[in-house]
């Protein structure tokens, strides 16, 4: 289990994967206190409104996982991050090598936290060969990890499965935040292709879990969530 002193609360992040700001706020009423950590990401970069949802978001003391995955040339990247870190958000994710962790970690500002994508979880060992790597995940996975530490990033995405073998290798010199995750064994997971249930993802070491489908589609999505929240808080329970 990660020793960091994190509310165990705002351990659980909810990907708020919908079309548009007023389907996210509708879900964010609908989830109350039963979330207060809040991953917006690409789609709803796309609807016109991503920083009006992120204020909203703030003003109501919910926290914000910017969820964009930057990956350009390293000037870009890091005046993204440097446009971003006043913003009120507390993570943001980059993809890419050294030079882009680098650009991203010199510009994130005081309270903005970068995380360094380790390998998707809608990949497995094929799509690494489709991509050229050859080498297996774990191992990618633990490179990825070792340029996210050296470059100066707070944490890094990566699925439970992998997180036993990178507590060893890095310790708990970062975060590690985990998408992927299943309320139960032997669920259909959709796009992820490596997941892990929330017991085993914070029995592996993981800091933060990211869910969405699961409570997104529930019948009672706030009842999903506190179901979650149960489970975590008995993970950490002293």
């Amino acid at each position: 289990m990660t020793p960091k002193a994190i509310p165990a609360r705002d351990r659980l992040i909810f990907a708020m994967d919908v079309p548009d700001c007023a389907r996210a706020r509708s879900l964010a009423e609908e989830l109350g206190p039963s979330v207060s950590f809040y991953k917006i990401g690409l789609e709803l970069m796309m609807s016109g409104e991503y920083f009006e949802l992120l204020d909203w978001l703030l003003e109501r003391d919910k926290k914000v996982f910017c969820d964009l995955k930057f990956f350009d040339i390293p000037a870009t990247v890091g005046s993204a991050v440097r446009q971003l870190k006043d913003r009120g958000a507390s993570f943001v994710t980059v993809h890419g090598n050294r030079s882009i962790m680098e650009a991203a970690a010199e510009n994130k500002g005081d309270s903005l936290k970068v995380l360094g994508v380790t390998v998707l979880t809608s990949l497995d060992r094929g799509d690494l060969d489709d991509l050229g790597f050859d080498c297996d995940v774990d191992a990618l996975v633990l490179s990825r990890a070792k340029q996210a530490l050296e470059s100066g990033c707070d944490g890094v995405i990566s699925s439970g499965l992998e997180v036993p073998k990178l507590r060893e290798f890095i310790d708990d010199k970062l975060l590690v935040v985990s998408p992927g995750i299943r309320p139960v064994d032997n669920k259909p997971a959709g796009d992820q292709k490596r997941v892990v249930t929330v017991e085993t993802a914070f029995g592996n070491g993981v800091d933060y879990i990211v869910v969405g489908r699961p409570i997104r589609d529930a019948a009672s999505p706030r009842a999903a969530a506190e179901a979650m929240q149960a489970s975590i808080a008995a993970q950490f329970k002293a």
